[in-house]
This record gives structure tokens, sequence and C-alpha cells, in this order.
């Protein structure tokens, strides 16, 4: 089965249970790493973090989900666990919860004279993300961005 259709399937498995858990999808992957294949999902909580009692949930449930179904052809790991304090931002609506928040961003190519930015995320509205950087508003055009995540300032 190809990687996309392994991660759509586990997206929906796993929707009713994250959902009966307070719980949201981050992002799932499907991938060899040396001779394993592995299965990750990632998971978040939107009003708190997750903890391991939540992955050790979503993981038994998903497990038994997968063995029901047998989706997957070959042997793979399954793991489960928070999305992280820098999780990837990769949708519309985890564009929107990052507003306020310290962002990171990496561009395909140079953008507006940057690379990468790393500053507070002011708004996502209509594909422009606003962001300030050094005192400074720099509008971004979400299709000229690679890469998003979270960044914590320690």
């Amino acid at each position: 089965m190809a990687r996309q259709k392994v991660t759509d399937l586990v997206e929906r498995l796993v929707a009713p249970v994250l959902r009966e858990n307070g719980l949201e999808l981050v992002e799932t992957e499907y991938k060899k790493e040396g001779a394993n294949w592995m299965l990750r999902v990632f998971i978040d909580r939107p009003q708190g973090a997750v903890d391991l009692d939540d992955c050790a949930k979503v993981s038994e449930s998903l497990s038994i989900l997968l063995d029901e179904s047998d989706p997957i052809p070959n042997a793979y790991f399954l793991e489960v666990s928070s999305a992280g304090a820098e999780r990837p931002l990769r949708k519309p609506r985890d564009f929107e919860r990052a507003v306020g928040k310290r962002v990171y961003l990496s561009f395909y190519e140079p953008y507006l004279g940057h690379k990468e930015v790393e500053g507070t995320l002011l708004s996502f509205v209509d594909e422009t993300l606003e962001i300030e950087v050094n005192d400074q508003r720099l509008p971004v055009l979400l299709d000229k961005v690679a890469s998003a995540r979270l960044s914590i300032v320690w």
C-alpha cells in the first residue's frame, strides 16, 4: 500500500478515538527507517498538554483498529506521541492557533531578503501570515513557506 494511502487510512481510523479523548491529530508519518517501517501518529490537546496516558490510550485503541482492518501488508512499529513544544504548523487551523506565538519559518527560496525568519505571528488571513521580526512587520505568503513550526525561546 502506498505511503499516502496508509497515512490517510490511519487518520480516518484514529479520528474517532482522538475526538472521544479531546485530542487532535497533528501529523501522521509512515516511512522506512533502516530495515524497519515506522508508523508515527503525533497528537495534541487544544487546551493543554498531551501526557503519556493520552499517548498510551490512543496507541492501544489504534493498534486494535489496525489489527482488525489489517491495511498495512508489512510489519511496522507504531508510535503515538505528543507533537511537542515546537510542533509543526501545516494546516490553516495550526496557523490560526499560533497567532500571538513565536514561530520559525523557512522558505523555498529567499523571500523579501530572508531564507528563514523567527518572530511573533501577528495574524493569518487569506493565506497570508504577518510576522513581527526585529520590530518589523513582515507579510509572508503561505505558498512561499517550506516549513513552519512553533518556536520556544529558552
